[in-house]
């Protein structure tokens, strides 16, 4: 029986794909591929007319049949690229977006370069943004810290900033819960207040219908309430009291719902507030400055 090529199999499998309605099926394909192989796409490109031995279409074909029942390729691969770095990634945490890769560019581009600046990543899952901008502003030495309410995602974080390296500090907290109302007994984290603050919290509509491969994400990093925004609401009320003067806070929400944030953030005496839009030109990208913080007064018989 004559052996099918790395072409032929291809083709079969992104028209497998195509049929059970996967988007990127060619994509898709081609990275099975490449995982099963243990090459890059390059040399895949140029051994199309070698011939694919039994003992590698097997597990290709259990890839294969999951990624068609809608299991996210990041899943089945165990990683993926963000900002020119592997993350593992699996059903602990939310799938990495490539919006959130926008996100953290204009970030960088817009955030303070001071010294020992402070940063938080809210509702890290797993812990792309915190770990990105900590390795990007190392010269800044930032202390990094990244909150997240679940205990799962929070050991992926761990797992990731090992990997590559990055000194960051996570805490469990329901936004800022482990600041204004730790558990007894809970590690509390540093006081001080924030110069920099990303949130992707979860802003999908209550009833909201999603993809099949978006159903693979923990449901409590994907439901926000009614309107998709009651999290991220409370986030902005509870982020005041620890930021900087003018810290700069930048969240991501869906694409119908940069607007509404940012009237929330105006709202709520953020500043500057406006919404930036992705590759694609949807506003998903609301952002502010904090307002200024003004000292306590001193008593008024302090200089007796």
């Amino acid at each position: 029986m004559m052996m099918k090529t790395i072409q032929e199999v291809l083709s079969s499998g992104t028209a497998y794909l195509e049929s059970r309605g996967v988007e990127g099926a060619r994509h898709s394909m081609q990275s099975l591929l490449v995982h099963v192989l243990g090459c890059n796409k390059t040399w895949l490109y140029l051994h199309y007319e070698d011939p694919l031995p039994e003992a590698k279409l097997a597990p290709l074909r259990e890839l294969l049949k999951q990624r068609g029942q809608g299991v996210p390729l990041q899943h089945l691969l165990g990683s993926t690229e963000f900002y020119r770095r592997e993350f593992r990634t699996d059903a602990r945490a939310l799938i990495p977006r490539p919006e959130t890769e926008e996100l953290v560019e204009l970030a960088l581009q817009m955030a303070p370069r001071r010294s020992g600046m402070r940063v938080l990543d809210m509702g890290c899952g797993s812990g792309i943004i915190g770990i990105t901008l900590a390795l990007e502003l190392a010269r800044q030495t930032p202390e990094v810290i990244m909150a997240d309410i679940s205990e799962a995602a929070l050991s992926l974080t761990l797992e990731n900033a090992t990997a590559l390296g990055a000194r960051v500090k996570t805490y469990r907290s329901d936004l800022f819960s482990a600041w204004d109302s730790p558990a007894e007994g809970a590690v509390q984290p540093p006081e001080g207040r924030f110069d920099l603050v990303l949130a992707n919290l979860p802003y999908v509509p209550e009833g909201e219908e999603v993809s099949a491969e978006v159903q693979h994400d923990p449901a409590t990093a994907l439901y926000g309430g009614p309107d998709g925004l009651d999290i991220v609401r409370r986030f902005l009320q509870d982020a005041l009291p620890h930021l900087a003067s003018r810290a700069l806070v930048m969240l991501e929400v869906g694409h119908d719902q940069g607007a509404a944030t940012r009237d929330i953030m105006t709202a709520l005496g953020y500043t500057q507030c406006r919404v930036l839009t992705d590759m694609s030109g949807k506003a998903r990208f609301p952002m502010g400055f904090a307002p200024l913080v003004l000292e306590e007064a001193p008593p008024a018989d302090a200089a007796d």
